[in-house]
């Protein structure tokens, strides 16, 4: 009934007139989640501080900046899809303590942003994402990620190093055309077993995978592509 109340007020109010309206009468606040989805919203609303997981699907956004999000140190899952989304400003995420999860996908967003080292699943894909977008070393000290999804971008390699806990990177329909034998093994060790890594999509990329038969030695799923 809450929801209904809420989808009519802002089908019948002006969007000057919805930027006005306590954040928990415009969206749909449950617990510490705070649901947005299809408001219309052109930025995002003040939230509350013991707010754990915000969901802004398919709305009219453009920008995060620094402040959206600030304070929230209970935040754990973001999810902004299908927005338009082209700008981030720095530390907009990379100082949330709690952050495990970020949602980005269909946006229009052409450089990964800073985020903290508890990440468990990073979603980037369908946007316009280049290689340089992705810093040096970006993933590196994120221990515990999980999940990597960057498909459907415009990448032209695949970002290392890769942290040895992942279990699933989708870099599929980029331009990806090469990959070397430490892209996901380690060639200085024969040994080495990449146990968690079992879901790798490569499909949709220039690349040959039958060329770099060395490349997937260390594991146990070979990637989805061409051979």
């Amino acid at each position: 009934m809450l929801h209904l109340k809420c989808d009519f007020l802002v089908s019948v109010l002006q969007p000057q007139q919805t930027k006005r309206l306590p954040t928990c009468l415009l969206c749909t606040c449950l617990g510490g989640s705070v649901y947005c989805d299809d408001t219309d919203i052109e930025s995002i609303p003040p939230l509350p501080k013991e707010t754990t997981h915000f969901y802004a699907r398919f709305n009219k956004l453009t920008k995060i900046r620094k402040q959206d999000f600030a304070g929230l140190n209970n935040l754990k899952r973001i999810d902004v899809t299908g927005n338009k989304i082209s700008s981030i400003d720095e530390d907009s995420f990379r100082l949330l303590p709690e952050l495990v999860e970020l949602t980005v996908a269909s946006n229009e967003i052409a450089q990964v942003p800073e985020l903290p080292n508890t990440m468990v699943s990073i979603d980037v894909s369908h946007n316009k994402l280049h290689s340089n977008g992705i810093k040096k070393e970006t993933f590196k000290d994120m221990a515990n990620l999980a999940y990597l999804f960057l498909s459907d971008n415009e990448l032209d390699y695949v970002p290392l190093p890769l942290p040895d806990g992942l279990r699933s990177v989708h870099l599929q329909n980029n331009n990806i055309q090469h990959i070397n034998d430490d892209t996901f093994c380690n060639s200085k060790d024969i040994n080495y077993v990449r146990k968690p890594l079992q879901d790798i999509r490569l499909d949709g990329n220039p690349i040959n995978l039958s060329k770099t038969p060395q490349a997937y030695i260390c594991l146990l799923h070979m990637p989805v592509g061409t051979y």
